[in-house]
Formats: C-alpha cells, structure tokens, sequence
C-alpha cells in the first residue's frame, strides 16, 4: 500500500508531458499557426530562396503555437537536428523560431555562421528588430526585419559558393532530342555490358558494376537523368572493353606459356591490341548541416 502511495505522489509531483513533436520540414517559411498572411508567406518564401541561391546559406522560419513544457532552445535544436539546415560540411543553416502562445522566440545557428551571427548580434536583432514589432501586433512586420538583418549579416561573410546543378541547362532540351541521345547511349552500354562474355562471362559484372556506380555519380553532380545514363554509357563501354582487351591479352600469354588453350586470342593471329584507359570522376554530398546550439533567445 505504502508503494502504491509512493507512486502516485511521484506522478503528481512529476507530472508527464508530451513532447511537441518536430514538424517535417516543407518550405522555408513554415507557419502553424496561419499568422503570416499568404502574401507575406510568399514573399519571405521567395526571398529565401533567392538568398540560397545566390548565397548557398539556408535560413528558414519556423512558428509554432508553444513548445509546452519544453525550453525553446531544447526544442530548437531538436527541430535543428531534424532538418539539418545548411549545406554539410559549410554549416551555414540559419532557423527564426517563434513559439507565438509562449511569446519566446529563437535565432539557431549552425556552426559556420557563428563568426557572422555571434550571439550577442542575434539577441540585438530579437530585442531591436522583431521585439517591438511582435508587441505591437506587427508579426510579419517583425520576422521580415529579423530575417533582412539575418541576411544582411551572412551576406558579408565569406562563403564557398552555392553549386549550380548543370540540370538547369538541360531542361531546355525537348524530350525527343533528350530520348535521341539517351537511346543512342544505350547502344554503348549494351557494348560495353556484352563485350568481356567473348572471353568469359562472368566478367560481364565489373562494366555493370561500373555503370551503375557511374550513373549514380553521375546524377549527384549533374542533377539530370541524361547526365546519369551519359556517364554510365562511357564508364560501361570502357571498363567492358578495357577488361575484354586486358582479359584475352593475358589468357593468351598463359596459353602460349602454358601450350593450353584457356581462351582469350592466339599471339600469333592477332596484329596487335588498342587500349583504352578510364578516369572516375569525384562526386559529393550536400545538405546536412550542423548547429551547436549558437544563437539567441528572446521573449515579448
């Protein structure tokens, strides 16, 4: 009895919250509680983007009705973590929290934009930028300030510049002329896929396996499908051919030292080989920025 008793004062004096859960990540300007008006949803939406653009930085807006029981820095990091703003490695992510019941707001800053954003010039932008303007009423009024200050800070920082995805140029291609080529390239891979079965069939796999790396390689740095099969057609051509050529030439030499015939092509009745070599093009990741609890709080 006297455990049962424990246990229910500990429940009342520990009472269990839920945690508010971290919504998924769906724009920039992500509004819960339908305080922006859609007008000004769409124009700090298309600044946003405009900034990563040009810039690379990622910054987005996030207002919620009330972390409850949780500390807005805990649940920002928690959000932060989830969405993991900015690019990976440049850090450069930027999230505006408001919490518009608990009327507590947060600027989180990813690791690379410390210098820009030190947490004294982000508590100068919540108490003189967007403050007076959310005691007023003037929310939208008061996250536009917040965010112009906020680029207007990483605008001078220097950054490496935002990759541009050679997709962009491709989708003037008409679709016809983009299936022309694609088909046309296909004819390489098939080559490339059958060649090395003249000497043994198994080795069919390594210009498979080549193509299909090249293909995703590919598509990461070309951010096109036609970019992928390209890349695929030449490393499957290449790598079939270079291993047919290597294959035989050696089964031969093993032939004539040995006086078995094992495969490949008989020295004497070959005038010669051509070679071809093949280069691997380097690939790399975005996205996946990291923060470690840099910014500023504030309060209306």
């Amino acid at each position: 009895m006297k455990s049962l008793f424990a246990f229910i004062f500990c429940l009342g004096a520990f009472p269990l919250h839920a945690i508010v859960p971290v919504p998924p990540l769906q724009g920039r300007v992500q509004d819960l509680t339908e305080t922006l008006t859609a007008e000004e949803k769409t124009i700090l939406e298309q600044k946003l983007a405009d900034f990563e653009k040009t810039k690379g930085s990622q910054v987005v807006v996030l207002i919620v009705p009330s972390t409850e029981e949780e500390a807005i820095e805990q649940f920002s990091i928690r959000v932060a973590e989830a969405w993991k703003i900015g690019r990976k490695g440049v850090d450069d992510g930027v999230i505006l929290l408001v919490a518009k019941s608990d009327k507590k707001l947060r600027i989180e800053v990813g690791y690379g934009l410390e210098g820009a954003l030190p947490d004294a010039i982000c508590k100068r932008i919540i108490d003189e930028q967007i403050v007076p303007r959310f005691r007023a009423g003037k929310f939208g009024e008061g996250i536009t300030a917040g965010v112009d200050s906020i680029l207007q800070r990483i605008n001078g920082e220097p950054l490496p510049a935002p990759f541009v995805s050679n997709s962009q140029d491709l989708t003037g291609i008409p679709w016809t002329m983009q299936l022309i080529v694609t088909a046309f390239l296909s004819i390489f891979i098939i080559v490339g896929s059958l060649v090395p079965s003249a000497v043994n069939k198994f080795l069919c796999i390594l210009p498979v396996a080549a193509g299909l790396a090249a293909a995703v390689a590919g598509y990461v740095v070309g951010g096109h499908w036609i970019v992928a099969v390209m890349f695929a057609a030449f490393a499957t051509f290449f790598v079939g051919v270079f291993t047919t050529v290597m294959s035989g030439f050696f089964l031969s030499i093993f032939g004539l030292i040995t006086g078995k015939k094992v495969g490949g092509w008989r020295i004497s009745t070959s005038s010669g080989s051509s070679g071809w070599s093949s280069s691997s093009g380097s690939s790399f990741s975005g996205g996946g920025g990291s923060f470690g609890g840099g910014g500023a709080s504030g309060s209306w």
